[in-house]
C-alpha cells in the first residue's frame, strides 16, 4: 500500500479510481483499510477544495416554493400578509420564531436552513 496526500484533482481522480477498484474490500483487511484511508484523504480534499456552501434560509424557501410549484402568495398562509411575504423574499424582514416555525412545519424545511443569520437588504424601494 503506497499512499500520497491528495494535492490536486488529478490525484483525486486517481484516488477515486482505486477506491472503485476496492469498493469490495472486508473491513479490518489490508484492501479494507487501504480504502479506509483513502476515503479520510478525499474527504479532507474535496472539504478544503470542493466545499458546497449551505444556501441561506431566504434561498432555502425560494428552492423548497420552486420544488413544491408554490407562489408567492402560498406563503401567506406560514408567513403572513402578502406584503410580507414580498419583503422576506426580498430580504427587506428577517423572519421571525414564529414564521420559522410555520416554514417547518407547513413546508418541511430543515430548522437548520431557516436559522442561520443572513444580511438584510438595506437599500430603499
Amino acid at each position: 500500500m503506497n499512499i500520497n496526500p491528495i494535492k490536486n484533482d488529478d490525484d483525486l481522480d486517481t484516488v477515486v479510481l482505486r477506491m472503485r477498484q476496492l469498493r469490495d474490500a472486508k473491513p479490518d483487511t489490508p484492501e479494507g483499510d487501504e480504502l479506509e484511508v483513502l476515503a479520510i484523504l478525499t474527504e479532507a480534499y474535496e472539504k478544503k477544495h470542493h466545499s458546497i456552501e449551505a444556501p441561506d434560509p431566504i434561498d432555502a424557501i425560494k428552492f423548497r416554493m420552486d420544488q413544491m410549484g408554490l407562489k408567492d402568495a402560498d406563503l401567506v398562509a406560514f408567513l403572513g400578509q402578502r406584503s410580507r411575504v414580498s419583503e422576506i423574499l426580498k430580504k427587506k424582514r428577517p423572519l421571525n420564531l414564529r414564521m420559522i416555525r410555520n416554514l417547518h412545519k407547513g413546508l418541511h424545511i430543515p430548522l437548520a436552513s431557516l436559522i442561520p443569520d443572513y444580511p438584510l437588504d438595506k437599500s430603499v424601494s
